[in-house]
């Protein structure tokens, strides 16, 4: 009977010990569960950031700043400072700490641009001066204090033969919305009433005085941004006059639609316009940046241009091509003149609204042709 009697006692006391044991760890597992985790990281100019945290029941930090191959690192305190060198969008992750093994995850993406990294306000790709085989037969670099004879403005809003210029668009075209200023041809388009139209640019044309065909072009500009900003570089064939368009033809070298939602203010287009048979047609293609925006530095638009096709480029890189051999795009043989302008709402990007700041402005540091020796 004593026997028995010691052995319940040896299994009760069992029982204790294991709940207690068993309370001990759920005391412990309240104590590390980590809470209120805070991550900001702030821009702090040239590429450098600074990453603060907290965390109830850490114990301590880890960090990566999102770098190719890099591994989490132990801080001591709160903070924790980078310097980035490269463009790129980048996850900024912190681990809060109860123990080594027992930690909870939070994520801040950060952009860094031009801006960021602090690389000034002429950053971005420049094109070559020259190419293998090819000669310059025209250029403009902007560099006077004066537009050059090569240009003239197109006024007004298109009344009475083409209102809204046949896009429905806003804005009112004026010389005093173009400006020469570091040797960049600057349009700025501004939210301001003039005649029936509550928005202002500038559109700029080199019909009659410089037209080419075929050609390597390219354009090297910094694009405004925004919901209903239309950018555009491109070029219509000299003969419009006499057999109106599109039957003169339309190279689109490139167009942007301002915008924050599906990416446009990163996006480009590409494309030609012509008829077909009596009936119009185009043909487009679009390229999007892998990071950051085409108001944040300059990039280089460019087309091949030859008897056998037309070839888009987005600093260098081909991102559309059309085979302009076929007979009914006879458009394309022919000389075409420059039109650079920035539009206001139309049809295709639609109007602005409260998120559209005012001014925007298209620059542009160079336009060069380029023909076969």
């Amino acid at each position: 009977m004593m026997e028995f009697l010691k052995k319940c006692l040896f299994v009760l006391s069992c029982l204790f010990f294991l709940n207690a044991c068993s309370t001990g760890d759920e005391v412990d597992d309240q104590i590390k569960t980590i809470s209120d985790f805070v991550l900001e990281v702030e821009k702090l100019g040239d590429g450098e950031v600074r990453a603060t945290f907290s965390a109830t029941n850490a114990s301590f930090f880890k960090i990566s700043f999102g770098t190719s191959g890099e591994v989490p690192k132990r801080v001591d305190g709160n903070s924790a400072t980078y310097k980035y060198t490269e463009k790129g969008d980048y996850n900024v992750v912190v681990q809060a700490h109860s123990t080594e093994s027992d930690f909870v995850v939070s994520i801040k993406k950060v952009t860094m641009n031009t801006e960021a990294l602090g690389l000034g306000p002429n950053a971005g790709y420049v094109s070559p001066d020259s190419y293998a085989g090819y000669k310059l037969v025209w250029a403009d670099e902007f560099n006077s204090s004066s537009l050059s004879e090569d240009w003239t403005f197109e006024l007004g809003d298109g009344c009475p033969d083409l209102c809204g210029w046949g896009n429905q668009e806003l804005e009112y075209y004026k010389k005093e919305n173009t400006s020469l200023a570091d040797g960049k041809l600057i349009i700025t388009a501004k939210r301001e009433s003039v005649s029936v139209k509550q928005y202002t640019s500038s559109r700029l044309i080199t019909k009659g005085k410089q037209s080419f065909t075929y050609g390597r072009i390219d354009i090297r500009a910094i694009l405004p941004k925004g919901q209903g900003l239309w950018p555009a570089l491109w070029m219509l064939g000299e003969n419009i006059d006499e057999v109106s368009w599109p039957k003169c033809g339309e190279i689109d070298i490139m167009e942007l639609v301002g915008g924050s939602t599906e990416d446009r203010d990163k996006t480009i287009h590409g494309t030609v316009h012509w008829d077909n048979g009596g009936s119009y047609a185009n043909y487009g293609g679009s390229t999007k940046l892998s990071t950051g925006i085409f108001n944040d530095e300059y990039h280089v638009f460019s087309i091949n241009w030859d008897p056998q096709k037309i070839v888009w480029l987005l600093d260098g890189v081909e991102f559309h091509v059309i085979d302009i051999t076929p007979a009914g795009l006879d458009e394309f043989h022919k000389p075409m003149f420059f039109i650079f302008n920035v539009a206001v709402g139309g049809i295709w990007p639609g109007n602005p609204d409260g998120s559209t700041i005012f001014p925007q402005e298209m620059k542009v540091d160079y336009v060069r042709v380029f023909q076969k020796e």
